[in-house]
């Protein structure tokens, strides 16, 4: 158990944020999903509609912390390039 007041407070908030960036990370791995499956399936209208929401959820995760900078940025790249060659 804690000791002192700060690692108290810590050990109230951990539990919380964990939950909250799950949620996001759950989120961004949806919208990820989605535009994958538009891909296999070959449709690219909707590959790119889903790729349009897909990133700034991309986005908002780095910005909150739940997804690292360069994994986003991987991510939307190779997507994007996968998009793109769907003819």
């Amino acid at each position: 158990m804690a000791q002192h007041k700060s690692a108290e407070k810590r050990a109230r908030q951990t539990p919380k944020r964990t939950e909250v960036n799950r949620a996001r990370r759950s989120k961004v791995r949806s919208a990820v999903k989605s535009v994958e499956n538009a891909i296999a399936k070959g449709d690219k209208a909707a590959a790119q509609a889903a790729l349009k929401l897909a990133q700034p959820a991309l986005d908002k995760g780095v910005t909150k912390g739940a997804v690292k900078k360069g994994t986003a940025s991987r991510k939307l790249s190779r997507l994007n390039a996968r998009v793109k060659s769907l003819g």
